[in-house]
Parts: C-alpha cells; structure tokens; sequence
C-alpha cells in the first residue's frame, strides 16, 4: 500500500513539473500593430510585450520614437529595444510619426521647432502619446512610475518635449541625436535625463546650430543648453562628475532633486547614429560600438522610476 501511494504521488509530481514546463513553453510574446483615431487623423502605433512581462505584476513601459523620415519598423531595426525588452521584462511601443500622404513611410514628429510634415501642420503628438498610453492600459498592467521614452534625432527632440509637456507621466527620457527644441520648456515635475550625442554629427551639431547635412532648416539648440536646462530645472549639482574612456565621455550630475538624474554621453568624434545600434539609413554614420545605448538606457531608466 505504501508504495502504491508512492508511485501515486511521484506521478502526480511528474505531471505537475510536466505542466508547469508546458506553461512555461506556452509563453509567447505579443506583437501588435494598433490604429487610433487622435486629432482627426488615424495613427499607428507597434506594440511588444515579451515573454518576460509578468502578468501579475505592473509592467514598466517604454517608448522607442522613429526618427524624421523614419518609422516605428526602423525604430525596431537601429535600437533593437526589442531585445532589451526581453531580457528586461518591460513593455516596448514604436509609435509612428505622421506624413503628407496615409501610406507614408517617411514620417516625423512635431518636437516644436522642429521638424517637416508634424511640425508644420501643428501635429498633436503629445496629445497621441497621452492616448497610446490610455490605450494601452485598457489591456496590460502599467506601472505609472515607470513610463520612459527615448528617441533617435527628431524621435530624441519629440522625447525632450514629452518632459517638457507631460512630465506628469513620464518618469525619464533619453535623447539619442537630439536636443530641446521646445520653447518655453515648462514641466511641472522632475524628469531624469540622459543624453547621447556625437561631436561630429553633422544634421544636428554638437554645438547647435545649422546641420551641414540636415534636411531641415532649424536652427538647432545645443547638447550643452539642452542638458543645462535640466539641470538647472532639476536642482542637480551645477558641476558633473566626468569619466572619460577611450572615445566615450560620461558625465553625472547628481544632487538632483526628487531622486531625478542628468547624464550626458559624448561620443568624442561620432556621428548622427544610435551607440551600438543599427544604421539609420543607407549611407547613414556608423554607430559606435564600444558603448550600447539602448542597454544604458534601460539601467537608467530602470534606476529612476517617479518617486
């Protein structure tokens, strides 16, 4: 009798670690491409839950915006975010910008003085990101103290405006490329920030100003005025503290107030690319490799939550 109820529960064991394996395989990650009505016109949205994102428990989430003339698919490609989601467990969305026509694939976003279709035509895109992330709360667990965005170029100057705009939501941003072109810039909380921009980007200079090879004509802000101003806004120590290594310089200002941050990454002698990342576009600069933005984003991100 004693070994008949010990087979019985060796069995039921078995088909316990067997199912639980069985869930575990069964676990998928979810790729959708959304379509919302915002402002009169029909935008788009991918949205990426991995695996990884736990169903009982709040989710962060993760904004990842195109630069101008790029899309929500060329987003994927040079950040490869997706990727970090995974190992990360966090919620990614790739929104798309807007374009003259409704199958544009070259598409921008109105960062304020710049840039194309968006800015000319006084595009809400503030306005549709509020409602991508209402949207998207209506079908996963979102921890309201982690939303963070970050952007390549035009995506980088849309995600300084999303501070400057709806710092009642958003937690950190990290420009790659880009700078705060938003005037007047006024939050009504601290957001984090941390900043990466190469010394010899050419379509949106170090030092401001008119890119040599930009497309637009904006007169652009400098990395320099961009990152001052939130550290002046955020109360941080004037002074950073600076690491420099090989051709990458680091520089933290800490002290900041309400647990925020301010870093900057110069890539000394880079270019308008994503650190270790893809390649925009054919003929685009080559990204840097001895650095990953995308992974120094997420611990960034992953550090500063809204207190």
């Amino acid at each position: 009798m004693a070994n008949k109820k010990w087979m019985a529960g060796l069995i039921i064991l078995l088909f316990g670690v067997i199912a639980c394996k069985a869930n575990k395989q069964d676990l998928t990650s979810i790729t959708e491409t959304r379509i919302l009505n915002h402002g009169g016109l029909e935008r788009s949205y991918i949205l990426y839950i991995p695996a990884s994102v736990r169903q009982d428990q709040p989710a962060p989430l993760v904004f990842v915006l195109h630069g101008g003339t790029g899309n929500a698919e060329s987003a994927i490609r040079m950040s490869g975010f997706n990727k970090v989601a995974d190992q990360n467990g966090f919620i990614a969305v790739f929104p798309n910008g807007t374009g003259r026509l409704s199958d544009d694939k070259l598409l921008t976003w109105n960062g304020g003085t710049c840039c194309g279709y968006a800015q000319k035509n006084d595009v809400d895109d503030v306005g549709f990101i509020r409602s991508v992330i209402a949207e998207i709360e209506t079908t996963a667990s979102i921890d309201p103290k982690r939303i963070y965005a970050t952007g390549m170029s035009n995506g980088g100057i849309m995600s300084y405006r999303l501070a400057c705009e709806a710092s009642d939501l958003f937690a950190a941003i990290a420009p790659v490329a880009g700078t705060l072109n938003f005037p007047p810039c006024n939050p009504s909380e601290s957001v984090s920030v941390i900043d990466f921009h190469g010394t010899a980007d050419q379509n949106l200079p170090y030092e401001g100003g008119f890119g040599s090879e930009s497309l637009v004509d904006v007169d652009f802000v400098s990395v320099k005025d961009s990152v001052e101003f939130w550290v002046s806004f955020n109360e941080c120590e004037s002074r950073p503290l600076t690491d420099l290594e090989d051709t990458i310089q680091h520089d933290t200002w800490t002290g900041c107030d309400n647990t925020s941050a301010v870093e900057l990454y110069t890539i000394i002698g880079g270019g308008h690319a994503w650190p270790g990342g893809g390649s925009g576009w054919p003929g685009s600069d080559q990204p840097t490799d001895i650095i990953s933005a995308s992974e120094l984003i997420w611990e960034f991100f992953a550090a500063h939550p809204k207190p």
